[in-house]
């Protein structure tokens, strides 16, 4: 899984973005980013979790 793009470090971006932001619209828009790269790394590790426990049998037999 070392190809999976990096949410989380995208998401400290958008906030160190909207921190250093002095307009509310950019801001706001900064901080809408951050929180849909948060939901994006929180899906990613319910995938990676739900595939090891897919997985977790096979490797067992094998």
């Amino acid at each position: 899984m070392g190809n999976q793009p990096d949410y989380r470090g995208q998401a400290a971006k958008c906030r160190a973005d909207a921190d250093a932001s002095t307009l509310d619209n950019v801001r706001d828009r900064n901080l809408r980013a951050e929180a849909a790269w948060l939901e994006m790394a929180q899906r990613q590790d319910r995938v990676s979790a739900s595939r090891r426990e897919r997985e977790a049998p096979l490797q067992e037999i094998a």
